[in-house]
């Protein structure tokens, strides 16, 4: 158990970190990004190719693999269909993120230097998961 947590808490780390010192906890570099008629700002981009690169090595490296080491087996989503409510969560997430420029890691992570932008972030972050849970508990 304790190197279950060690191993979150260094990946957790090395992930801050990362969007620390590529500049993804300002809003700017990812409404940056967005301009494509202004100001464009391919930061991002060469961040989402990184993230990109990295997890396609970790999936050839896991599909090598018979278990993950600090567990008894690995936990794959089991949902293969494209449905409404992804298509619509998807939508909202990424107007949601074009809007305001933060998506939760960052905005976590953010917290820490005290952005303001951050804590509201979080706020409606909660809201809107809690009121996903008080209608998904309806049906």
């Amino acid at each position: 158990m304790i190197f279950y947590l060690a191993a979150t808490f260094a990946s957790a780390l090395l992930f801050g970190l990362g969007l620390c010192f590529s500049g993804m906890l300002d809003p700017q570099r990812v409404q940056g990004f967005l301009d494509v008629t202004g100001q464009w700002d391919p930061s991002l981009c060469f961040v989402l190719m990184g993230a990109a690169g990295l997890a396609a090595l970790a999936v050839l490296l896991q599909r090598k693999m018979k278990k993950p080491v600090l567990d008894v087996s690995f936990h794959m989503p089991t949902a293969r269909r494209i449905d409404r409510n992804l298509v619509i969560g998807s939508a909202l997430f990424g107007v949601g993120w074009g809007l305001s420029g933060i998506c939760p890691a960052p905005a976590l992570t953010a917290i820490i230097p005290g952005h303001v932008s951050s804590y509201l972030f979080l706020f409606g972050l909660i809201v809107g998961i809690s009121v996903y849970e008080i209608r998904a508990r309806r049906q």
